[in-house]
């Protein structure tokens, strides 16, 4: 079984702050996130909803992308999210 990077969005509300992040193990890295067990950012902000996530088949891949998520401007990052989640639901119910 090939590993697969994810590209992910939290939010702590819809429109709220949003949070970028990459891994390779998407259900492990929501539970860091949504219990608070690394210091930072998703702790200080309880960026804890899942609203957006894009699957990659190469680490570089995921890395660049969520490089350049991260230097868009806000309003095409919104318009990112609502395109696959218009509801702003919290996805992480659907991550194994």
């Amino acid at each position: 079984m090939q590993k697969q990077f994810v590209v992910y969005i939290l939010t702590n509300k819809p429109f709220g702050v949003l949070y970028i992040g990459v891994t390779s193990n998407l259900a492990k890295r929501l539970y860091e996130h949504q219990h608070a067990v690394v210091e930072g950012f998703t702790k200080d902000y309880r960026t804890h909803r899942l609203v957006y996530y894009e699957l990659h088949e190469e680490a570089q891949a995921a890395i660049l992308r969520e490089k350049q998520l991260k230097r868009w401007k806000r309003e095409w990052k919104i318009r990112l999210i609502e395109e696959m989640n218009a509801g702003w639901h919290d996805l992480s119910e659907h991550v194994a």
